[in-house]
């Protein structure tokens, strides 16, 4: 993470298809100077411009993937060449899942960089492998699969912009397991074990933000034992969070289908957060909301 004096480097990477171009258009409209498909090798002359006092201040995002060809595989010598000259930067990776990443090269009929005869997911699992270390290496990782490209572009504006004005923004985000646990979550609860409107036939139809849904779910002895517990955990956490340098945690919560239970106890915890106070930001996303019409 650079430091606040310093020049703000982002460099952003991932799988074809994650959404690094909607990214890219996102930094330029937060003020950064973008470079799009920079050879890694430049990075290191890219980065001494930028040395000199009078850069302090300055903004730039540097866009770098498998378009390439072989000149992306030095990406991972040109990360340690910042390490090794202590320059501050941050590498975002952008991923989604297999069918997500089908899913968009199918409409927009585009050939993955890497398929070979026309096999769009042959070309996806090759990219995984060639790009595993800067996924393990990266700061930032968002999964995209679910989100809108406007989802993206909060996502990344409460990262690298409100983020900057805070010592942490937190998300809350509900989910439901049968559509998978989000790939960019940093703590995850399960919470399948409390009482489940969708077996009351008035409740089913509707979701967690609903009053009476929410009362259903609140108002059990079990419910309020879990969330004194939880929100005392959070209480605990954040501090050291803080404390560590992270400015970006995403607290995940999860039921069967993401439409009852975990939609209510994401938005009752953002409550006990907002009462809490502190240099916080605090946003919410119902990942499953619309997806699931079961519990």
């Amino acid at each position: 993470m650079a430091a606040r004096d310093e020049m703000d480097m982002v460099v952003i990477t991932g799988l074809s298809g994650a959404g690094k171009t909607q990214a890219i258009r996102c930094f330029e409209d937060l003020g950064y100077f973008c470079v799009d498909n920079l050879p890694p090798l430049l990075i290191p002359r890219f980065a001494d411009l930028f040395k000199p006092h009078d850069r302090e201040g300055e903004k730039v995002a540097l866009v770098m993937d498998i378009r390439g060809g072989r000149f992306f595989e030095g990406l991972s010598e040109a990360l340690d060449y910042l390490d090794n000259e202590n320059f501050s930067y941050e590498l975002l990776f952008l991923e989604a899942s297999d069918e997500a990443l089908i899913r968009r090269f199918k409409e927009t009929r585009r050939r993955h960089p890497l398929s070979r005869e026309g096999s769009i997911l042959e070309g996806i699992l090759e990219e995984r492998k060639r790009l595993k270390g800067l996924r393990e290496r990266a700061g930032k990782l968002i999964d995209t699969s679910e989100l809108s490209p406007h989802q993206l572009r909060e996502t990344i504006v409460n990262i690298f912009a409100r983020g900057r004005n805070t010592k942490l923004t937190i998300t809350l985000m509900s989910f439901g397991f049968k559509h998978g646990i989000p790939l960019d979550a940093d703590l995850v609860i399960d919470v399948r074990f409390l009482p489940n409107p969708h077996y009351v036939e008035v409740l089913s139809p509707r979701t967690g933000k609903d009053e009476e849904v929410r009362d259903y779910v609140l108002n059990s002895s079990v419910t309020k034992e879990f969330l004194r517990r939880y929100t005392e955990l959070l209480r605990f956490l954040i501090p050291y969070y803080v404390k560590e340098g992270k400015s970006y945690l995403v607290v995940a919560v999860g039921c069967t289908g993401g439409q009852h239970r975990s939609v209510a106890l994401a938005e009752e915890i953002r409550n006990f957060l907002e009462k809490e106070g502190g240099p916080h930001q605090i946003n919410i996303q119902h990942r499953d909301i619309k997806r699931a019409k079961t519990d």
